[in-house]
């Protein structure tokens, strides 16, 4: 008698490129589940002497896709993102050293106890399988995301955006031959085939074969994802983050803080786009910090306080009106806003209203303020006396991120080797029957 339904023993490789990726991931996971840390160290520390080694391969690479997108009239910051130098190369390469050098989570017992009838429970750290990212023009990503994968037992599913085909075919094509060396499988690193949308949304719709997808990008990717996907979503975010010079701040302090949380390197989700003055100190405050600005080539988007106190200094910083998109928008470019408030609280509101729940600062001496305004802000990270640029996973001691998640399930802020590990319980006995 004939069946719909395959036979339990068949083993059917699927017809679909995507697909055909994605199984052998799964073949690939369940080789790299039970390895010891020392193995997967070793094919870390390889992929990072590989990375040196071919370290022009890649910036060769790399800059078929920089010219691409300059001559198509991509956005500096967007290209600041995508390019690789051999300085960036050689700090991948540390990330991938310092992700080595981390605890292996695998295996670490979350709780244990020994029943009041004598079975022993424990509920141990495991990989969470095949792990799909979806991401844009940010090519470390690629290697960062195959190497926290790695060290936590994952296989990982690459999909970058067309826009760094070329970069991210020679990183993995590096990582591959380097893992492969070390006797891992080579799968448990790949490219999603094809360039696409249609790879993507077969990616999103691999349910029973990718266990997780994490997107990585602008709110139009990530909405896209969490929206249309089958396959489990945990959600990273984009970065509308804040800094709040209080009443009792010092100035100098608050200026530095505010030039290095927003013009280090505005291209990321972790640089500032809005500032808050306190109306006690803004007199004061506002003309040394526009002038700092401007000297960083900002431009500051300003509320009718701040547009006042900037034509009463006689500065020359540049100050455009601000509107209600300002509030909203992650800039990633040398701008941002800023508004004078009259309260710690109304700092607060502000923030509640308009924020994505990355990372927020404040700057004060005033140790109940600082309290307050921690305790208020639901962020993913909130900042005392220090740069919104800290909210990374390197920077944490995490190694390389995975990404920063602003939701509040599994995951929440920089992502590191114990959230790409779900658990399971063992449970030990002599004999025991439940009666």
């Amino acid at each position: 008698m004939s069946s719909d339904f395959p036979s339990p023993l068949a083993d059917p490789m699927p017809q679909s490129p995507v697909l055909r990726a994605a199984y052998r991931s799964r073949a690939a996971a369940a080789e790299l589940a039970p390895l010891p840390r020392s193995v997967k160290d070793e094919a870390l520390l390889a992929i990072a002497d590989a990375l040196e080694v071919r370290t022009r391969e890649i910036v060769e690479a790399n800059a078929e896709d920089v010219a691409k997108a300059r001559a198509a009239g991509t956005s500096e910051s967007v290209v600041d993102r995508l390019t690789l130098t051999p300085e960036r190369v050689r700090a991948i390469a540390k990330d991938v050293r310092d992700v080595a050098a981390l605890p292996d989570p695998v295996g670490e017992v979350v709780r244990g106890s020994t029943l009041p009838n004598g079975i022993d429970l424990r509920q141990v750290r495991v990989p969470l399988g095949v792990v799909g990212i979806i991401y844009e023009a940010r090519p470390n990503v690629t290697v960062d995301a195959a190497a926290l994968c790695l060290k936590s037992g994952n296989a990982v599913l690459l999909r970058g955006s067309s826009s760094a085909y070329a970069s991210n075919t020679a990183l993995v094509r590096v990582v591959r031959d380097a893992i492969g060396g070390a006797g891992l499988p080579a799968d448990a690193v790949q490219l999603v085939p094809g360039e696409s949308r249609d790879s993507v949304r077969e990616l999103m719709r691999a349910r029973g074969m990718v266990d997780v997808l994490i997107p990585r990008g602008g709110a139009g990717l990530i909405r896209t994802v969490v929206e249309e996907s089958t396959v489990p979503v945990i959600e990273t975010g984009t970065g509308n983050c804040h800094v709040y010079v209080d009443a009792q701040a010092d100035l100098d302090m608050a200026v530095e803080i505010l030039v290095n949380s927003k013009a280090q390197r505005p291209s990321v989700c972790n640089a500032a786009e809005t500032l808050l003055v306190h109306q006690d100190i803004a007199a004061e405050f506002l003309p040394r910090a526009l002038a700092a600005l401007a000297e960083a080539g900002v431009t500051v988007h300003g509320d009718e306080r701040v547009l006042a106190l900037a034509e009463a200094a006689g500065s020359d910083a540049k100050v455009v009106p601000a509107t209600n998109e300002d509030w909203e928008t992650e800039y990633l470019s040398y701008d941002i806003a800023a508004a004078v408030v009259d309260s710690l609280d109304a700092a607060v509101r502000h923030i509640r209203l308009w924020t994505s729940g990355h990372t927020e600062a404040i700057v004060t001496t005033s140790q109940a303020a600082a309290r307050r305004f921690t305790q208020l802000v639901d962020s993913t990270t909130v900042a005392v006396n220090a740069s919104t640029r800290f909210t990374d996973g390197s920077q944490f001691g995490f190694g390389a991120e995975i990404g920063i998640s602003t939701q509040k399930l599994h995951a929440r802020g920089p992502m590191g080797l114990p959230e790409l590990t779900s658990t399971k319980y063992i449970v030990t006995g002599d004999g025991h029957v439940r009666r």
